[in-house]
């Protein structure tokens, strides 16, 4: 076993949790999972395969992953960063067995592909392979940014370098749960998006660079689309991913992928806040009472909901 623990947050993941578990075993047994309070059987699953289960009340992803790293039970070296819907390739937990000791001291954080699969379909074009992210890092290095969406971890210091292999993004629920778990996402887009526009809380992120990392080119690359106007930015991305990316190759289970989440999803962000100004206006502080009053939400902390 390798000087490494890895965090994983669940709220009833029965389907994907022990898939996730046993991708990682070869590589580690130090599996600390945070669950916040899931109904089904999620908790006893991981601890029925030796993972450490703890409960803490969901605020945000970001609160409840940086709780996971001040909480984590295994003083490792290492940290690592895992959804439970993901596993990772036997070829990369040979990678890390075999490399990660090996790993120069002025390097803190290692870079991993991920694969997303839709409908059991790799989806290998329109700009979606690889998507390189940083999701292993020296413990006491990295926190979790404070975002409302997309975020990433940001390291203190030290040099980053990349591994070979893949972590794969399978989720098995069906397209109901996904359309309704985007629905979910998109409010938290729209307040990232007029956040760009109205800076309603300063936070310690990754610095935007278009020739930077991964996380900071789109960092970088988000803020040139909020740039742009609204319903016209949807068609554009779509345009850009299934014809100039090649996302039609990808197939009929491609075209329901790239359409729903480059097109559909982004869309209806841009609905959302068409509503928003609507209901609200475009004052900065008429938005902040809006979503205050509307969704329970305090746009100067993403830490936080209040009462509606």
């Amino acid at each position: 076993m390798i000087d490494l623990s890895v965090i994983i947050l669940t709220h009833n993941e029965s389907k994907h949790i022990a898939r996730c578990i046993k991708s990682l075993l070869p590589v580690t047994d130090k599996i600390f999972i945070v669950d916040s309070f899931s109904t089904d059987d999620t908790a006893s699953i991981a601890q029925s395969l030796g993972a450490t289960v703890i409960q803490n009340p969901w605020v945000s992803y970001s609160f409840q992953f940086n709780y996971g790293i001040q909480n984590n039970p295994f003083r490792t070296k290492w940290l690592m960063r895992m959804d439970a819907d993901e596993y990772i390739t036997a070829e990369l937990a040979a990678e890390l067995d075999s490399s990660l000791h090996r790993t120069p001291e002025e390097v803190s954080g290692l870079y991993v592909k991920r694969r997303v699969m839709f409908m059991d379909k790799w989806i290998h074009r329109g700009g979606y392979y690889p998507i390189w992210l940083l999701r292993i890092w020296r413990n006491g290095l990295g926190i979790c940014e404070e975002l409302w969406m997309d975020e990433h971890i940001k390291l203190s210091s030290g040099s980053t370098a990349q591994l070979q292999h893949d972590i794969v993004d399978h989720n098995l629920n069906n397209l109901t749960w996904w359309t309704q778990k985007h629905n979910n996402y998109a409010i938290r887009e729209v307040i990232d998006l007029l956040n760009i526009k109205y800076n309603f809380e300063s936070k310690d992120t990754v610095i935007p660079s278009f020739w930077g990392s991964q996380e900071q080119r789109t960092r970088f690359l988000k803020i040139k689309y909020a740039s742009l106007p609204l319903f016209t930015r949807p068609l554009i991305y779509f345009v850009y991913r299934y014809i100039f990316k090649f996302g039609f190759l990808d197939g009929m289970k491609g075209l329901i992928w790239h359409f729903l989440q480059g097109f559909w999803y982004r869309f209806l962000v841009d609905a959302k806040i068409y509503e928003v100004y609507h209901r609200a206006g475009k004052n900065k502080e008429d938005i902040i009472t809006h979503f205050r009053t509307e969704y329970g939400k305090d746009l100067k902390n993403p830490n936080r909901s209040v009462p509606v």
